[in-house]
């Protein structure tokens, strides 16, 4: 595996194999706006991978390159060891996009039909239909779906025949609890058929939950490439909550050893800390008595803030540096 970022990620099965993507020194701008810089990056055969990232990290940018919607300034992007095009009109894809409404003035079921006769290995209308949750809704008028709906419409297109790459930006936008569950269920079985599955989502509990590789990226680069465990043992800080009776000293608490996050909350203290035992330690020198005193590790949402927060703060200093 070739990343930009040190990768210590258990390999997926398959990854012995020809990679499924592969991104070769890949960069593109949108005129002064650098938004793929010099990415590596490659996909194995059964992986489920989660693409996270702030807005303008480049997520977007690289699905776009990856299913061949744009072109790179530099570098390589082959899929099945051939062009983005080509692996697309082999049928070897599949895309749920968030850009791009769905065809109004039909019924959902001949929207669907129509994905399913123009793959060149679709499978049953039926089996796509009950795949996707929307057999009750086969006979709706395709403008009149609710948000949820239209998603798992996208869904069906996406999945309207025998692909073996799945794409999915921000999949679960929209849907309730139990259509992001069955939808997760769905994708699970596709993986465990051999299928590669990439998602984008803002939902840091679904990358935990779903993905068993997650690549974080940051100003167009990759900044983390490993399972969930992985990147947050990456960010190296821990979480240290506990209560306290009478006046809470917020500058005290500030002057903690190690300290990169407070909060307070009434009596209740949260805190983020790189050495959690000398920040507890410090925390009864000042002769405070903490009750319910938990230390934990950073969940994904967590490291992932910190992560690229040092990713800023690092950046910030080398450009004040050649200055």
């Amino acid at each position: 595996m070739t990343t930009t970022a040190t990768s210590t990620a258990t390999p997926a099965p398959g990854a012995d194999r020809a990679p499924v993507v592969s991104f070769r020194q890949v960069s593109k701008s949108y005129g002064a706006v650098r938004a793929v810089a010099d990415l590596d990056l490659e996909l194995y055969p059964g992986e489920t991978v989660a693409l996270l990232g702030p807005n303008g990290a480049g997520k977007s940018s690289t699905l776009d390159l990856l299913l061949g919607l744009r072109s790179a300034d530099s570098g390589s992007v082959t899929l099945f060891g051939t062009t983005p095009q080509g692996a697309i009109e082999q049928g070897r894809v599949g895309a749920m996009l968030q850009s791009g409404g769905l065809m109004e003035g039909v019924k959902v079921k001949e929207l669907v039909k129509l994905a399913r006769d123009l793959h060149p290995r679709g499978y049953p209308l039926d089996q796509i239909m009950a795949t996707a949750g929307i057999t009750d809704i086969a006979d709706r008028m395709v403008d009149k779906l609710s948000g949820g709906q239209e998603q798992r419409v996208r869904f069906a297109l996406a999945t309207a025949g025998a692909g073996d790459l799945i794409v999915l930006d921000e999949p679960t936008t929209g849907m309730d609890v139990s259509a992001r569950q069955a939808f997760w269920g769905a994708m699970r079985r596709q993986a465990q058929e051999g299928r590669t599955v990439l998602f984008a989502t803002h939902y840091l509990e679904e990358a935990d939950e779903i993905a068993d590789r997650v690549i974080v990226l940051h100003r167009g680069r990759v900044l983390a490439d490993g399972t969930a465990a992985e990147i947050k043992a990456r960010a190296g800080a821990r979480r240290v909550a506990f209560e306290l009776d009478g006046p809470i000293d917020r500058e005290a608490l500030h002057a903690l050893p190690s300290l990169t996050a407070l909060e307070i909350s009434g009596r209740t203290v949260r805190l983020q800390s790189h050495d959690a035992d000398a920040t507890v330690h410090a925390l009864y020198g000042l002769g405070l008595y903490p009750h319910h005193l938990e230390v934990s590790g950073l969940g994904l949402e967590q490291a992932f803030i910190a992560l690229t927060t040092a990713s800023d703060a690092t950046s910030a200093t080398a450009e004040e540096a050649a200055r």
